[in-house]
């Protein structure tokens, strides 16, 4: 079953716009892995540091081999260099409601 992963960063402050930047460079990457079906990222109106993903991938096992990729590479690395929080990831089955 399909499984939504939602993806919560804040940029540090003030750099919202270039963080996005540089997502255009890294995201054709992560829409070409196994599992990928689709993503949306979201900024904040009222904060532009504020960046949702919201993803879709065939099953939550396709994105942690995903995450393993990145950790591998060291973009998880350059993602946590950029943001002043922790990031907060949360996987959700999709309902049939």
């Amino acid at each position: 079953m399909a499984v939504m992963v939602l993806l919560e960063i804040q940029a540090k402050e003030g750099t919202g716009d270039e963080l996005l930047a540089t997502f255009t460079e890294t995201l054709p990457d992560t829409r070409s892995r196994d599992g990928f079906l689709d993503l949306v990222v979201h900024q904040n109106q009222e904060d532009k540091d504020d960046i949702v993903f919201v993803e879709k991938w065939e099953t939550k096992d396709a994105h942690l081999s995903y995450i393993a990729w990145r950790q591998e590479t060291g973009g998880f690395d350059d993602l946590a260099a950029a943001l002043s929080t922790p990031p907060r990831l949360r996987y959700y089955d999709i309902t049939d409601v």
